[in-house]
């Protein structure tokens, strides 16, 4: 990256993913070209996300316009803050550099093609603007691969926006099971323990190296998986951290709405799906690890036996796979329905009573589903749940602004649980490291009332697991 002050060309993709763009660079520059403020104007009308975003942009292009006082827009404009914003991240004072507008007519870089092709339109102008300021280091700004490249066949600086990133390496995002060295009681010596309510507590002082986090799941490996003692990390005094024995999910009677663990990962995540104490749930695996099931049986088990929700809610991006099928009829629960093969195809396997045959299964389908709605995410701005079991299916498709919309629609009783595989992201311009599930595992993971589980074994079948480790 060029040292020294810069000035950066932001592309229209980038603004409309996050509107704050503009006041993220800091003390340098930011340069509007026109075709920009055009593709913003087309995508203003909708109520999607995008158009959301395109208005604000606007909105705070013209309070920035407006705050010149008149002033020639040729000589740039105080990239000041608008009052009420905060950047996350950055307190106390910033320096902030200036915006410029491309006050020119279009120059196209190729005149054949400059009507229909609106990047060639962008190249142009940050070419006239590198004629324009020899001295100073211009850099375009784009999510857009193809024209990153297309920049660089033109020798010019192109760069990805990387301000949204929650990590900058997945491999630090944080898996929720930690795996304890086998020398690890005698480390810690002499420590207190005693039981709570019918749970083995023990109080240990925290070793270099052990910055667990409250809800992490911890593990002492031994010969046997079902033999390895299974801890979780009830909550962090100081130095001090009481550890507190799981329940085991894996034997004998002890199920969930008849669903037993298979392996550990899984039974972490029925502990903190089943614990009243923990408001938010994150679950991240690959296909066929459990993450849907486990977390509709708990749903089930909650609200059918213990009634300490009144019903469980459903919702998920609506990203197609493969080509759009069109408008779907119906209200909006049989729109869904197409969305939600995963909760049908789970409520076969737990609905399926051993008594009363057919008969026996029709009741139980519709008891359930008087007490499993199905919502669609586009009419969640506003809503408050109460007292429900809200499960975010396919959550790796959603943005971080639209993560932080749905989990802010819980109210009091509420609890929330997000599911996603981070390797079956379709939603344009999100990467793993910017999605809104690697956004919320990574902010919750030092709350006491949040958990996160990373599932890394396939239990769907042996054809599964291979497809997904081979495909």
């Amino acid at each position: 990256m060029t040292r020294g002050k810069r000035i950066y060309v932001l592309d229209t993709n980038v603004l409309m993913h996050d509107p704050t763009a503009l006041f993220r660079f800091e003390e340098h520059d930011v340069f509007i070209p026109m075709t920009v403020l055009e593709e913003l104007d087309a995508a203003k009308k909708g109520t999607s996300e995008t158009s959301r975003n395109a208005r604000q942009v606007s909105r705070f292009l013209n309070e920035l316009v407006v705050a010149g006082n008149g002033r020639d827009i040729d000589e740039g404009v105080d990239l000041k803050l608008p009052q009420g914003i905060q950047l996350k991240g950055r307190g106390g004072r910033r320096k902030s550099g200036r915006l410029y507008f491309q006050t020119r007519s279009h120059v196209a870089a190729d005149k054949r093609q400059a009507r229909t092709l609106p990047d060639n339109l962008i190249l142009a102008a940050v070419v006239e603007l590198r004629g324009e300021r020899p001295g100073e280091a211009v850099v375009l700004v784009t999510k857009d691969i193809n024209l990153r490249i297309k920049a660089r066949i033109h020798s010019i600086t192109a760069e990805d926006y990387e301000n949204d990133r929650a990590l900058d390496d997945l491999s630090l995002l944080y898996s929720g099971v930690t795996g304890l060295a086998a020398d690890f009681w005698d480390r810690h010596g002499e420590l207190r323990s005693w039981s709570e309510r019918g749970r083995t507590l023990y109080e240990v002082k925290r070793r270099k190296g052990e910055d667990w986090c409250p809800n992490e799941n911890l593990f002492l490996a031994a010969e046997d998986e079902e033999d390895a003692l299974e801890l979780r990390v009830l909550r962090l005094e100081g130095q001090k951290a009481v550890l507190q024995v799981v329940e085991d999910y894996r034997r004998g009677t002890h199920s969930v709405w008849g669903i037993q663990a298979r392996n550990r990962e899984q039974n972490f995540a029925l502990n903190a799906l089943m614990d009243p104490d923990v408001d938010f749930v994150t679950l991240l695996g690959t296909a066929g690890t459990g993450k849907t099931l486990l977390a509709l049986a708990a749903g089930l088990a909650q609200v059918m036996d213990q009634q300490r929700y009144r019903e469980i809610i459903m919702t998920r991006a609506t990203v197609s796979v493969g080509e759009d099928i069109g408008f779907l009829p119906g209200t909006e629960e049989e729109k869904m329905t197409p969305w939600m093969g995963a909760l049908t195809d789970n409520l076969e396997v737990l609905t399926n009573p051993s008594e009363g045959g057919a008969w026996g299964r029709a009741a139980t389908n519709d008891l359930l589903s008087s007490r499993i709605k199905i919502r669609a995410m586009n009419f969640m701005r506003g809503r408050t749940f109460l007292s429900r079991y809200v499960i975010i299916d396919e959550a790796q498709n959603l943005t971080p602004k639209q993560m932080k919309t749905l989990i802010t629609r819980a109210g009091p009783g509420t609890k929330m649980i997000c599911i996603g595989n981070l390797e079956q992201i379709d939603t344009p311009y999100l990467t793993e490291t910017t999605s809104g599930l690697t956004y919320a595992v990574d902010r919750f993971k030092g709350w006491e009332h949040g958990a996160h589980v990373t599932l890394r074994r396939g239990e769907r079948s042996r054809l599964a697991d291979y497809a997904s480790e081979k495909l």
